[in-house]
């Protein structure tokens, strides 16, 4: 693909695009390694390289590549739509969706499926201490396999959903690249992902293995769809200072009372 260019994907390009080096960086890493990648050969990469806000339309198309191989779809001339990579992965993790959602919300969906299987697996302590970083106290509310409520939980928003994705993705992220996300600075965050990355974790990895085992390239699209659903929710949400998620229409930070100024995503810091 040196010197031309790279299919254009609706759903996976804008998001990437807004990226920064540092986000973009996470997926490099997934990405690189595999015996089947191309990224490091394109003229673009050669030049720019560690600059990946510059490539981001390699990016992509390294990341559909990798979904056709999973898919086994050999025809196409390109890899599959970013829409039927985020499928593919539903399906091989067993999460509910139907085709005809918004990519976002099968996204949502992986993510609950993902977490759900990794709350079976934790203590009761650790069941308490996750529920009540993310405002819902009541373990009995939430049953073994409760994808439903889990799922309910992401689409309402707020700074408890923010968690739970951070915790899901980076465990995600840490089973396939050895290192988790460079999370910004939140104290209250880094507590809740203290006590329950390790049941997260575990769950996450024992899924990872099995489903390697089926196919090889989940091990890039699996980690790619969860931190790609993760920045698109970051670049569509209003965070404060503090590090909390505000919801559109608030003047001032239920957490710390500073204004909002400005409508901006939360940045991966180092």
């Amino acid at each position: 693909m040196n010197g031309a260019t790279p299919p254009y994907d609706e759903e996976l390009n804008p998001v990437l695009e807004k990226a920064s080096r540092e986000e973009l960086s996470v997926l490099h890493d997934i990405l690189m390694g595999k015996l089947s990648e191309t990224l490091s050969i394109e003229d673009a990469y050669k030049a720019h390289y560690p600059d990946h806000e510059k490539y981001p339309d390699l990016i992509a198309k390294e990341i559909r590549d990798f979904g056709g191989n999973s898919i086994a779809n050999v025809f196409r001339g390109e890899g599959p739509p970013y829409r039927e990579i985020v499928w593919d992965v539903a399906k091989a993790i067993k999460a509910p969706f139907r085709r005809e959602s918004p990519v976002e919300e099968i996204e949502a969906s992986i993510l609950a499926t993902i977490l759900s299987k990794a709350f079976e697996r934790m203590s009761d302590d650790e069941k308490e201490v996750l529920l009540e970083q993310i405002g819902r106290p009541d373990r009995s509310a939430v049953a073994p396999g409760s994808v439903q409520v889990f799922l309910a939980i992401f689409k309402a928003g707020g700074f408890g959903s923010y968690r739970l994705m951070l915790i899901v993705v980076n465990a995600v992220v840490k089973g396939v690249i050895g290192r988790g996300l460079p999370l910004a600075a939140n104290a209250a965050l880094a507590r809740a992902m203290g006590v329950v990355t390790g049941p997260v974790g575990w769950a996450v990895t024992t899924m990872l293995t099995v489903i390697r085992i089926a196919g090889p390239s989940y091990k890039v699209t699996i980690p790619s769809v969860a931190y790609v659903a993760m920045l698109r929710k970051m670049q569509d949400t209003l965070h404060c200072g503090c590090g909390a998620v505000i919801s559109i229409g608030f003047r001032f930070c239920p957490e710390c009372g500073e204004e909002i100024r400005e409508r901006s995503p939360q940045p991966l810091a180092g």
